[in-house]
Formats: structure tokens, sequence, C-alpha cells
């Protein structure tokens, strides 16, 4: 009997992470009402990432509504408004604050350095969120994700899809933190495919991305690199209008009727947000919870898209998809 026990607590030990967030909130139940801040940039991804982030921490026993109430601020798309919203939830003495991409999380460590933070964000180190992944020091934590050089990949993605395209846009954001890693990463990446990167789009306002659609249809651009910020319904559905084959690295762009993605799994790496934001809920200091990075990546083609572009894709392309939307 002893000997069972003690396989069955060394089983749990191995498992961590979700598996056994249940188990741990029932060990330590809060004995107050935890209130989480949720600090966005905009729609790209925001409603996937809230749901995850709900899912995970209600396995764990964390209910909106009963032990945990949400406080959610959006800049909708308007970065310069992220630090007023940081202060929001500082004033409002939230448990932790959540930051999703890499605007969020830095808007918010300028707003506090006593709130926990927990991140999912681009280059953590490069931009500045945190010093080091392994010693993230001070009150943050999350998850680091290779943002431009999945932009890189994406390029010669397009070329594989499309061999006969030999220009591809891009399409990014002035005020994203790793605007200069974008374009470099993107051109590098064309270098090597002997693709043209032209035009290079640097949108200094989110709402001048119709007007920037507008601009593409008459300089005849067939195919776009754009930037996560923009991986949002609008911007499928634009690129679809002006017939333009449209990649990123957010997984939910193709499901949106974007043409591709290739990046992390966005519903895992929003899931372990979850875990981590737990593990501050019970205690544990964000300096001494390392920074993670995802080690798994897939490609999805949005097929019924590539139709309706009158896109021919090659059977041995499709094959190399993680997943293919028809």
């Amino acid at each position: 009997m002893r000997f069972n026990q003690l396989k069955r607590r060394e089983f749990i030990a191995l498992l961590g992470g979700a598996a056994t967030w249940p188990l741990a909130a029932r060990a330590q139940q809060p004995d107050r009402l935890r209130r989480i801040g949720v600090l966005l940039l905009g729609n790209a991804g925001a409603e996937y990432f809230q749901t995850e982030l709900r899912e995970g921490l209600r396995k764990a026993d964390y209910i909106d509504g009963r032990n945990i109430q949400f406080e959610v601020r959006s800049a909708n798309e308007k970065p310069d408004l992220l630090p007023g919203l940081a202060a929001e939830l500082v004033a409002l003495k939230v448990d932790v604050i959540v930051a999703l991409f890499t605007p969020s999380a830095l808007a918010a460590k300028r707003a506090t350095s006593e709130i926990p933070i927990v991140f999912l964000a681009g280059d953590a180190v490069g931009t500045g969120v945190v010093p080091s992944l392994a010693r993230p020091a001070g009150n943050l934590t999350g998850l680091s994700v290779l943002g431009a050089e999945l932009q890189g990949k994406c390029v010669e993605l397009l070329h594989d899809m499309l061999p006969s395209v030999r220009r591809v846009a891009a399409l990014g954001y002035a005020a994203d933190p790793f605007s200069k890693s974008f374009v470099d990463q993107v051109q590098l990446a064309g270098s090597t495919s002997r693709i043209e990167i032209d035009p290079i789009l640097m949108l200094q306002e989110a709402d001048e991305i119709d007007a920037t659609f507008v601009a593409m249809a008459k300089a005849r651009v067939e195919a776009a690199v754009i930037s996560a910020t923009f991986a949002t319904q609008h911007v499928a559905d634009l690129a679809l209008k002006y017939r333009v084959a449209a990649a990123t690295n957010q997984r939910a762009f193709a499901e949106a009727g974007g043409l591709m993605s290739y990046g992390y799994n966005a519903p895992e790496l929003y899931r372990r947000v979850a875990s981590f934001v737990l593990k501050v809920l019970q205690g544990n200091k964000p300096a001494n919870i390392p920074v993670e990075q995802p080690t798994r990546f897939e490609l999805v083609v949005n097929l019924k898209t590539a139709k309706a572009l009158g896109l021919a894709i090659s059977e041995s392309f499709l094959l190399r998809a993680d997943e293919v939307i028809d």
C-alpha cells in the first residue's frame, strides 16, 4: 500500500503543469475573491486567449464569478492607450495582471513593480520585458515566443506554396516593439528565397489598415506577410476582398479566413499562461518562475480561402500542413 502511494505521488509530481491544477487548487483554495487583470492590445487572438485562460483556471477550480473576477482592459489596437489601462488595473489592486503581446507586457511592467505580471510576449529578453528567461527577476514571468523569426518562415512557406510569386509585401505596425526585427527577418528570408520584399508598409495607426489594402490592390500585391498585430477577422476579410495571399504566425488568422499561418499552437500556449497565473495565485513569486518558450510549431492552410483566391496548392505542400481548413 505504501509502495503504491509513493508511486502515485511520484507520478503526479512528474505530470506537473495543467494535469495537477485541480489537485493543487483543492489543496489550497483561495480564502478570498481573487481579481485578475487582463491587458490586451486589441482583437488579435484576444477572444481565443480569454477563453483558454478562463478554461485553464476553471479546471483548477478557479471559477469566474465565484472565487475569481476578471478585469479586462483592451486598447483596441491603440498602443498609446495601454499605459492608462495598465494604471487602471494597478489602481484596482488586482492580484495579478495577464498581458497578451509585447506592448501590453511592457505597459504593465512600467505601471507596477509590485503586482505580479504574467505575459505572453515575443522575444521577451530582446524587447526588455525580462532580463533573462531562466531568472526573470522582478515581478514578471510567462512565455516568450519567436515572433519575427516565424514571420520570416512565412515568406519561405509562401514561396513554397506559390512558386510563381516573386514579390511579397510586409505589413507591420511602427509602434510594435519588435517592428525592426519583423522587417529584418522578412527581408532575410526574402533574400534566401529570392523573393523581393516590396512594399514594406509600416502603419502608424491601426485604423490605416483599410486604406493600406486599397493601396496594395493598386500596386497589384499578390502576397503579404502580416504582423501578428493585424491577425484579425477584419484583416483576413480585407485580404480575401483584395485577393491577397496573406500569412502570419497566428493560427487564429488562418481560422478567420487568412490563407496561412505558421507559429506556435495557440490554445496550448494560452493554457500554459493559465498555469503561470495559477502558480502566482498559489503564492509563488514570478522571479522564481522561469520564462518558457514554445517548442512545437504548426502550419495551418485555409484551403477554402485558397480556392476563393483561385490558387492551386500542390498536394505535396498540403501534406506538410498540420491542419488544412476546407
